[in-house]
């Protein structure tokens, strides 16, 4: 019904940059939210990022200023920028979307910060 795919992770040393996808099977404005987690081993998954579909984007404390949720609904994908990255930033992140009541969940990417 519907397929979220995220690319982007990768291997970064502390301080750099990362832009996550996440590639949505139906237009993005078909989703009441689109939010991002993320996972690290022996965690929980955590929230990191969301935006609504009136652009009202929401962060958890940990990445507020360095982190920026966006979209393009011309590709049905939303982004998550990832600036000053930091070893504690790494996790398996995923995207997340709710359509017709229930949520929907991509595969993961794994981003690694090294220091």
């Amino acid at each position: 019904q519907v397929q979220l795919v995220e690319s982007g992770g990768g291997l970064v040393q502390a301080g750099g940059s990362l832009r996550l996808s996440c590639a949505a099977s139906r237009s993005i404005f078909s989703f009441r939210a689109m939010d991002w987690y993320r996972q690290a081993p022996g965690n929980q998954r955590e929230l990191v990022a969301g935006i609504t579909i009136s652009s009202s984007a929401n962060y958890a404390d940990s990445v507020k200023g360095r982190f920026t949720v966006s979209r393009d609904k011309t590709k049905n994908t939303v982004y998550l920028q990832m600036n000053s990255l930091k070893p504690e930033d790494t996790a398996v992140y995923y995207c997340r979307a709710t359509f017709l009541g229930n949520d929907y969940w991509g595969q993961g990417t794994q981003v690694t910060v090294s220091s």
